[in-house]
């Protein structure tokens, strides 16, 4: 395959995985410094990855550009690269609605760039097979060629602009769904002192402390968890299926948002403190300053 220059936007936890394995496929991969923090450095550094100091810059030096980002970011992120004069291939690996795919592969292709839609399922991509993008869009297979040393596995799945974002949503919207359903369940039975008696009985069918490690492991990924509820809300909706439970479980998660950057996994009892401290601020039972305190 031949060496593209590709940049990445950005390289978060999973970001940094999937420029990894662009750069074990013999890729030269870059990144932008502007606004990042010290963190993201590091992991570039990690990887090796190559320092651009502008967005301007990586649409310059690049021909290939994959956005990992918050899903609630993903337009703007298009966008900016559209207004910079970007004009080679675009991923868009985030976790966005298929309509919200088709959007921006849209007004990308209007301009000229090559659009290829993406859905990421499974953790950072350092461990071969355990992560799988999932690639839409004529030009799909350029894409996965990216990738192809690994460990990040590519499945091109359709022709068709959206179709990745939409296994993305399905996916998630159960697996994700359910551990948000998990989560309230388990402060609802908190708040009318049945806890104990819930976690004996699940523990005659040996899910009670399964349950309460999803409970407790979530909440490192909550703040970005509940924008892609809405995305999966928003998917549902489309085709004539009930959105509001996906709303409701963003609401779950932006109550957990609180823990983002935890040095250590909080206790069950303080996921579930943060869980029925923000109901009592929205009922109005507590001052609302006194919210997003959990774990100071």
């Amino acid at each position: 395959m031949e060496r593209q220059n590709i940049g990445i936007l950005h390289p978060g936890e999973m970001g940094v995985s999937i420029a990894a394995s662009a750069k074990n496929s013999g890729n030269v991969v870059y990144w932008v410094s502007e606004g990042r923090s010290a963190e993201t450095r590091q992991r570039a550094a990690s990887v090796g990855l190559l320092e651009v100091p502008t967005l301007e810059r990586l649409c310059e030096t690049c021909s290939v550009i994959v956005s990992v980002c918050p899903p609630d970011a993903a337009e703007d992120v298009a966008y900016s690269v559209l207004t910079l004069g970007f004009s080679g291939l675009y991923l868009d690996a985030n976790a966005i609605s298929p309509q919200r795919a088709e959007r921006i592969g849209h007004a990308l292709a209007n301009a000229g760039v090559t659009f290829v839609d993406g859905g990421i399922i499974g953790g950072p991509a350092w461990i071969p097979g355990s992560t799988h993008l999932y690639l839409s869009g004529e030009e799909s297979n350029a894409a996965a060629e990216c990738f192809s040393a690994g460990p990040l596995q590519t499945i091109v799945i359709s022709h068709e602009i959206g179709k990745a974002s939409a296994l993305k949503m399905c996916f998630a919207a159960y697996t994700k769904g359910a551990t948000a359903l998990l989560c309230a369940v388990m402060a609802a039975a908190e708040a009318l002192d049945v806890r104990d008696a819930l976690e004996r009985q699940w523990s005659h069918e040996g899910s009670s402390q399964q349950n309460a490690r999803k409970i407790q492991q979530v909440t490192a990924k909550a703040w970005r968890f509940a924008g892609e509820m809405h995305e999966i809300a928003d998917t549902l909706e489309a085709v004539g299926m009930p959105g509001e439970f996906h709303t409701a479980a963003a609401d779950v998660y932006q109550r957990l948002s609180g823990f983002k950057g935890a040095p250590d996994l909080p206790t069950l009892d303080d996921v579930l403190a943060a869980l029925l401290h923000n109901e009592a601020v929205a009922a109005g039972a507590l001052p609302e300053n006194s919210a997003n305190h959990v774990g100071d």
